[in-house]
């Protein structure tokens, strides 16, 4: 099996509505996603893929709903507030932690074709969170 890995970065602000710690209020994050591609048979360029389209595909992805945005609960208070001051946000079903965002990442590579092993976010330099199916 060959696997390749590319890193992106963004940035991104959210909360952790019932967090006991300080993550409970709003912060940022700038962060890497490590994404994983696997293959068993390299393509006739001797490649998995070329590391551009991850990036081209997955950068669309971030762009689009990540990158410098508000991730919040579906059931944060907060979004009356932003929606009257045309603020961008991002309302998740789910709390925006670095869990979800990796597997977010993970199931639009796989669903727009990519053999995805794995995503991995670190949300610091010290913590990441990981996504990959068993």
């Amino acid at each position: 099996m060959f696997t390749i890995t590319k890193d992106v970065y963004f940035c991104y602000g959210h909360r952790l509505m019932n967090h006991q710690g300080k993550c409970r209020h709003l912060h940022g994050h700038s962060v890497k996603a490590a994404i994983s591609i696997e293959r068993e048979e390299l393509d006739d360029q001797g490649m998995v893929c070329d590391f551009a389209a991850i990036r081209d595909c997955v950068e669309a992805y971030i762009d689009e709903h990540l990158d410098h945005n508000l991730l919040l609960h579906k059931h944060d208070p907060l979004i009356p507030a932003l929606k009257a001051n045309n603020e961008r946000f991002w309302a998740l079903d789910e709390h925006p932690t670095a869990e979800v965002l990796s597997k977010m990442i993970y199931q639009y590579l796989k669903e727009t074709g990519f053999n995805v092993s794995q995503v991995v976010l670190w949300e610091t330099a010290s913590a990441y969170a990981c996504y990959r199916e068993s």
